[in-house]
């Protein structure tokens, strides 16, 4: 130990890093009180003299043994280089495992040249970096989820228009011409066949009411005016169609994304029915706001506690439209005082689309 006394400054006694030193046989001349401590001896004297490579590891974690010329600790003794590893298992006096990360650099001792390790217990930076990789896996699954999620909006989005579409053109032209073709014919009856116009009377007015249901239909499943006009003017129709007095502020005249449109208008639409079936309310407030965000807030005056009267699959629904554009959804709403749905769905560069507020009423229509 004199000698080694004389190679090392004796500040290596206070560092809290592992410092050893091994001869060009690999044995143990000198251990710091960290390199003590950190395979839970209890002297100096314990270590030194010893093996170095079957101190720490003469076998794997799994029990296979592991010969001293595999070992790259050992390694710049005989080649001159300094090494690194972080994927070695350092095993403790009472026999249990521990990952370490080391380091070992030659150094010329008077028997001929040793190695100097330094090593620690990597069981704190393994962990950390699974809780990384986790939390990356987990952001990962999280935005591939979102991109699903948008994916079946905007191919719900394309259904919805094509199948309006489909109702408009084909059913319910069909319909209009069979209305025309009763009418017409309606007409050529000689006034005598009373019979006759009674049936003929009675078909005009089925062809007329399937007209107006599979027109209410197609704006169901996807308003027209969403597509020719944008959200503003779908939402102040769905106003105008509400059995609930219903008033709509704010305005801005450029287009949203079509699928962002879609959705908007569908929170919209689905925060609306709920007031109508659940609320009980005399009065709804829409409100929109564009600027870096999308904002919209359905409020009602209605008797709220609106967990007590709104399906979980409805609210899924909204949270499942909201959460697809990274956007947020709260729900208000006091027993007694009313609710109050707000959705935030953020547009990618912002905008500056918004325009002053303005309120303006519309005249109470049933569906």
């Amino acid at each position: 130990m004199q000698l080694i006394g004389n190679v090392l400054p004796t500040v290596l006694d206070s560092v809290s890093q592992v410092i050893w030193v091994v001869d060009h046989y690999g044995r143990i001349l000198y251990t710091n009180p960290a390199g003590i401590e950190a395979l839970g001896y209890d002297s100096a004297d314990e270590l030194v003299g010893l093996s170095s490579h079957e101190t720490l590891h003469p076998c794997r974690p799994d029990g296979t043994l592991y010969p001293a010329s595999q070992c790259p600790m050992l390694k710049p003794a005989s080649t001159g280089e300094p090494a690194h590893g972080n994927d070695e298992w350092f095993r403790r006096r009472d026999g249990s495992f521990f990952p370490a990360s080391w380091w070992a650099s030659p150094i010329d001792l008077p028997e001929g040249r040793g190695v100097v390790y330094s090593f620690f217990d990597a069981t704190e930076t393994r962990d950390l970096e699974r809780a990384r990789l986790e939390r990356d896996a987990a952001r990962i699954r999280a935005d591939e989820s979102r991109a699903a999620q948008r994916r079946i909006a905007q191919s719900v989005t394309s259904v919805r228009r094509q199948t309006a579409r489909d109702l408009h053109d084909g059913a319910q032209q069909r319909l209009v011409s069979l209305l025309i073709s009763l009418r017409l014919t309606r007409d050529l009856l000689p006034d005598n066949t009373a019979d006759a116009f009674a049936l003929l009377d009675g078909a005009i007015s089925d062809a007329q009411t399937a007209i107006d249901e599979l027109r209410e239909l197609a704006y169901g499943v996807y308003p027209s005016v969403l597509t020719a006009k944008g959200l503003m003017a779908a939402i102040g129709s769905l106003a105008l169609r509400c059995a609930v007095p219903t008033t709509v502020v704010g305005e801005f005249t450029e287009r949203l994304p079509a699928e962002i449109e879609s959705n908007a208008y569908f929170v919209v639409a689905e925060a609306v029915t709920n007031a109508v079936k659940h609320a009980e309310a005399s009065q709804i407030t829409v409100s929109v706001e564009v600027t870096d965000s999308l904002r919209l807030t359905v409020a009602d005056d209605g008797i709220g506690g609106v967990v007590d009267h709104v399906s979980s699959g409805g609210l899924t629904g909204l949270m499942d439209r909201i959460a697809a554009f990274d956007g947020t959804l709260v729900i208000d709403s006091p027993p007694g005082r009313g609710t109050t749905v707000s959705a935030e769905i953020p547009l990618k560069g912002g905008t500056d689309r918004r325009a002053a507020p303005m309120a303006y009423e519309h005249p109470h229509r049933a569906f």
